[in-house]
């Protein structure tokens, strides 16, 4: 596990939010618990202990975890409370902002039209958004679809340049608005020589889909990913949506070390779009990539392009082994063998889903992000592992 903080769109997103933040009121939402959907972890399982320490010793406000074993039960479990200022019970398999486990839906949405033939991953992406990549060492016609879902296109990161996004949470970004704030810096590198996470190329990624299906990203999502595999907690939010429909735990920044937390539940998830706005629950982040690795969304051709990963920079911040493919990623199980998944954090939550070839999966979601210690990201990424392991 990592000795850091991964550096993704979401933590700088965070570090450059924190000027005005504390000005900020702060917004407050009930949340009751939600019966569990299947059986809850024993007090003495290590998962279970593991939130408990999440919340005792990272200081988070709540965490959650869904395990779910080779014969497909799934065993849920919350720790601490939803809302600080009441504190109300956390809710079991409570909906959290998944952040850029979206990706792994976007990606999933593209590789399906790769597979009807209206897609290909190795063309450039001028064959389906013609001129709309241009810039400082930027050309749509030299790169291609399988780097925009892979993160070597080269492209700029917009999130680094975005204003401050906590006291501009409730503020609405178009996507091209996101791209053209990307298009005004240089390319990292040249297409294909490099890896970088890169938050644009899912915008451009969701642009494409738009454009091949003639509909908006979030229906496509819904019709093809969500309601195909029966989430019935999960949805991409409609414009200017700033709530969470169900029952949830609050989710939290932290702007600094030791301060207060500040709640940020309430936000527009535009700034994320296609890369980041979905919303979730454990248990349903389990079920999709359990049927994403079974095959249930793929077929086999486009499954195994998903799962061809390719080796990341070793000051990324990542675990070390960690290895991406097309909106999925692969890391060292601590007993053995891969798990694979994709880590989300935004304002207020950080999510970790993620699933083995035999049908295991787990998902462990805290409720602050920034978080209020160094170390909580780890100690949260580790008993994901941990809960597939056990």
């Amino acid at each position: 596990m990592p000795n850091r903080p991964k550096r993704s769109h979401r933590r700088r997103i965070t570090a450059a939010a924190m000027s005005a933040a504390a000005a900020l009121p702060v917004v407050l939402a009930l949340a009751g618990p939600l019966p569990a959907s299947a059986a809850q972890l024993r007090t003495a399982d290590p998962v279970r202990r593991g939130l408990d320490r999440l919340v005792r010793e990272d200081r988070y406000p709540a965490a959650l975890a869904a395990v779910t074993g080779r014969d497909g039960r799934t065993r849920n479990a919350a720790a601490g409370v939803a809302d600080l200022r009441t504190g109300a019970k956390a809710p079991v398999d409570g909906q959290i902002r998944a952040a850029s486990v979206t990706k792994s839906f976007t990606a999933t949405v593209v590789l399906q039209l790769v597979g009807e033939g209206e897609v290909a991953l190795d063309a450039p992406v001028d064959a389906y958004l013609p001129g709309l990549l241009r810039g400082d060492g930027i050309d749509g016609r030299r790169i291609t679809v399988r780097q925009l879902l892979q993160h070597t296109s080269g492209l700029p990161d917009y999130t680094p340049y975005l204003d401050d996004l906590v006291a501009n949470r409730h503020r609405y970004y178009e996507p091209r608005t996101l791209l053209d704030v990307a298009l005004r810096h240089k390319a990292g590198f040249e297409p294909g020589t490099g890896w970088r996470y890169c938050n644009t190329d899912y915008v451009v990624a969701g642009l494409l889909i738009e454009r091949v299906t003639g509909r908006p990203v979030g229906e496509e999502i819904t019709r093809r990913v969500i309601d195909r595999v029966g989430l019935r907690h999960t949805y991409f939010p409609a414009q200017g949506e700033q709530t969470l429909r169900d029952t949830h735990p609050h989710g939290y920044v932290a702007t600094k070390p030791d301060a207060p937390l500040l709640d940020v539940t309430e936000m527009d998830p535009s700034a994320a779009w296609a890369g980041g706005a979905l919303i979730s629950t454990p248990s349903e982040l389990n079920r999709f990539f359990r049927a994403l690795l079974d095959g249930e969304l793929l077929h086999p051709g486009q499954l195994a392009q998903m799962r061809t990963t390719v080796a990341i920079p070793a000051d990324a911040g990542y675990p070390p082994g960690t290895r991406f493919g097309l909106g999925l990623a692969s890391y060292r199980l601590s007993c053995g063998g891969l798990m694979w998944g994709h880590d989300g954090d935004f304002l207020g939550y950080a999510t970790y889903p993620f699933a083995t070839d035999d049908g295991r999966a787990a998902t462990i979601a805290v409720t602050a992000d920034p978080g209020p210690t160094e170390h909580g990201r780890q100690h949260a990424l580790r008993l994901a592992s941990t809960g597939l392991c056990e």
